[in-house]
C-alpha cells in the first residue's frame, strides 16, 4: 500500500471514530418527551358517549391520556374489587355507587345526570303496547330482560318487577337474558324482541332513535335515578381525576350528558 493510500485510509478511520464519538454526545443532549399521565375510567355501557366527550376535553386541558373500560356496571364493580386499580367509576345506577362507597372503593362522588328505566319497543309501537307492567307476562309479546347481576338495567328491572311480585314469572317467560343495555337495544333492532325494559336514554341516540321508542312507566315504580361519578381510592392521578369530576358536574359537562339522554328528568 502506498503512503498516499495509507493516509487516505487513516483519514477515513479518524472520520468514522469522530462520528461514533460525536453521536452519543448528540443523543445525551436530547431531552426525552415526558410520559403522559394515564387515567382509567370504568364506565357503564350506556354512558360511554358523554364520558368520551368529557374525556376528550380533559385530555387536551391536562395533556393526559384517558382510557375507558366499558361493561355492565356489575361486571365493572367486580373488576374494580379484584384489580384494585383505576381512577374513576361511573355505574348506571346509584346502588352500585352506594356499594362502592360502603366497601371503601370510592372516596368521593359527584352527581352527573339521571337514568330512568322504561319499556322500549320498535319505532311507532306497531303492537300498541301500553305502559302496564303486566305486559311483560303477556304471551303475545316476545320479551328479553337484562340479567340482574351483570348490568345496572338488569338490577333495576328486578327492583321494578319485584315491586309488583312478577319478577320470577317474568324471568321464566323471557326468551333470554342479556348482560347489558346494549344487548337489550340489539334485541329490538334485530327484531328478536317486541318488548324490553331498558334505560330511556338509549332511545335518543342517533343509532337508535329511528328504530325504537320509550314508553314511560309509573313514576312510583320507575323514578329517575341519579348517576354518580366516583373517585377510586387507589387512583394514581387523583388531581386530574378530580378535574374530570368537576368538569362533568359543570354546566358544560351536564350538557354533554343531556345530549345523550341523561339530563334532568322532570
Amino acid at each position: 500500500m502506498s503512503f498516499l493510500q495509507l493516509c487516505r485510509c487513516s483519514t477515513i478511520v479518524y472520520i468514522v471514530l469522530a462520528v461514533l464519538i460525536f453521536l452519543p454526545s448528540c443523543r445525551s443532549n436530547q431531552v426525552p418527551e415526558p410520559v403522559k399521565k394515564e387515567l382509567l375510567i370504568y364506565c357503564g355501557i350506556s354512558m360511554v358517549a358523554p364520558v368520551r366527550v368529557i374525556a376528550d376535553h380533559i385530555e387536551q386541558q391536562e395533556n393526559c391520556i384517558i382510557k375507558i373500560i366499558i361493561n355492565g356496571s356489575g361486571r365493572l364493580y367486580r373488576s374494580i374489587v379484584v384489580n384494585q386499580q383505576g381512577d374513576l367509576y361511573l355505574p348506571g345506577s346509584e346502588s352500585y355507587m352506594n356499594k362502592s362507597v360502603t366497601n371503601e372503593l370510592v372516596s368521593e362522588t359527584a352527581p352527573v345526570g339521571f337514568n330512568r328505566a322504561a319499556f322500549i319497543v320498535a319505532k311507532g309501537n306497531p303492537l300498541h303496547i301500553s305502559s302496564d307492567l303486566q305486559n311483560i307476562l303477556n304471551p303475545e309479546y316476545r320479551v328479553v330482560l337484562g340479567a340482574p347481576d351483570s348490568g345496572s338495567i338488569g338490577k333495576e328491572t328486578k327492583n321494578i318487577l319485584s315491586e309488583i311480585n312478577i319478577y320470577d314469572r317474568a324471568l321464566a317467560k323471557a326468551l333470554y337474558l342479556t348482560n347489558d343495555s346494549k344487548g337489550l337495544s340489539e334485541a329490538i333492532i334485530n327484531n328478536r324482541a317486541d318488548l324490553v325494559i331498558n334505560w330511556q336514554a338509549t332511545t335518543v341516540w342517533s343509532a337508535n332513535k329511528n328504530k325504537m321508542e320509550a314508553i314511560l312507566l309509573r313514576d312510583d315504580l320507575s323514578p329517575p335515578r341519579k348517576l354518580f361519578l366516583g373517585l377510586l381510592r387507589f387512583s394514581k392521578h387523583p388531581e386530574i381525576a378530580r378535574k374530570y369530576m368537576e368538569y362533568a358536574a359543570s354546566p358544560s359537562g351536564q350538557q354533554a350528558f343531556s345530549d345523550y339522554g341523561f339530563g334532568e328528568i322532570k
